[in-house]
This record gives C-alpha cells, sequence and structure tokens, in this order.
C-alpha cells in the first residue's frame, strides 16, 4: 500500500448537508475499497486563483490515506464524474512528503490541545 493525498475543490452551490453528503461519499469509497484513511481535513470556503465554471470560491477538502495503486484510477474517474467537483489533484506521498506529511498533523495536534488548554483557563479566570 502506498500513501497518498488528495485535495478535492467542491462547488460552492452547495448546501452543508449536500457538502458533508459529498465529502463522506468520497471518504467511505477510499475505506470501502481497502484504503485506510489517515487524514481529513475541510478547509472550507476559499477563493480561487482563478474562475473555474465560472466560480470564484470553492469548497476545499484535503485527504490523506493508503490504498493500492489500482484504486486511484478509479478514484478520479468518479472525481470527474461528479459534477459537485470543479478541481481535484491525487498523488503519491515519496518517503520525504509522507515524513513532511507526519510532522504537519503532530503540529497542528499540538496547537489545538495548547488553544483548548488556553481557552479552558480563560474561561475558569472570567469565572
Amino acid at each position: 500500500m502506498n500513501n497518498y493525498e488528495t485535495v478535492f475543490i467542491l462547488t460552492p452551490d452547495l448546501s452543508a448537508d449536500q457538502t458533508k453528503e459529498t465529502v463522506d461519499k468520497f471518504v467511505s469509497m477510499i475505506t470501502d475499497n481497502g484504503g485506510e484513511l489517515v487524514n481529513r481535513e475541510e478547509w472550507g470556503m476559499r477563493k480561487l486563483a482563478y474562475p473555474i465554471q465560472a466560480k470564484s470560491t470553492g469548497y476545499y477538502v484535503f485527504v490523506e490515506f493508503k490504498s493500492e495503486p489500482s484504486f486511484i484510477s478509479t478514484l478520479e474517474v468518479n472525481y470527474r464524474r461528479d459534477d459537485k467537483v470543479m478541481r481535484f489533484l491525487t498523488f503519491r506521498q515519496d518517503k520525504f512528503a509522507h515524513e513532511y506529511a507526519e510532522k504537519r498533523r503532530r503540529n497542528r495536534k499540538e496547537t489545538k490541545a495548547a488553544d483548548e488548554v488556553a481557552s479552558t483557563t480563560t474561561e475558569e479566570e472570567n469565572n
């Protein structure tokens, strides 16, 4: 199994429920086909660098996973067939990208934990 990253951009016209449903569909497709979900980040609505399909914003989703190489073509065909997906990019992580991704995830967890401690401390001081 190889390590992969995929980023896909959903059209901004979707409701919150449609967005969640579409993201869950692609994540479950990965796990249902023998893949292992490593990390999932929803970056939310962001401005595009240039208009795509006459739209200037899109909903970004980043997923890291482990899978067999044969599954990637199936995943990309499903991206192409879904009208809700405006753009996508999937690539295999080499060992350096994999190490960097692990380090980035660790730093995010530490930052999130520190923020939670700080907010809890602030709430206790206010009471």
